[in-house]
């Protein structure tokens, strides 16, 4: 806790960043893959703070781990050659994230 912020490793960083982005009461959370870091207990306490506790918030979900996404959205977003298009059907933003790859 004395140490400086620049001595932290990557991981303590992001869960500084983390514990001081739950002090503010958001009515909107824009998650990039802090899930995916960490020790398994940490991932669960993100999970239980992000979407447990905050559920009833709106979040925006950027991530590539297929699996995390079905999970936790009912909708997506594809950005391919600067358009975002948008899918109610998980399946359909999959296989258009797929063919769109590349782009």
């Amino acid at each position: 806790m004395k140490e400086p912020i620049k001595t932290y490793s990557a991981g303590m960083r992001a869960r500084l960043g983390f514990g001081i982005s739950l002090a503010v009461d958001f009515d909107c959370f824009l998650i990039d893959e802090i899930v995916a870091v960490g020790d398994k207990r940490f991932q669960e306490k993100c999970a239980e703070e992000l979407f447990v506790k905050r559920a009833d918030r709106a979040m925006i979900i950027v991530s590539h781990n297929d699996a995390f996404v079905r999970q936790r959205c009912d909708r997506a977003a594809v950005l391919a050659n600067n358009t975002l298009t948008e899918f109610e059907d998980m399946d359909e933003a999959y296989s258009f994230y797929r063919a769109n790859e590349r782009a």
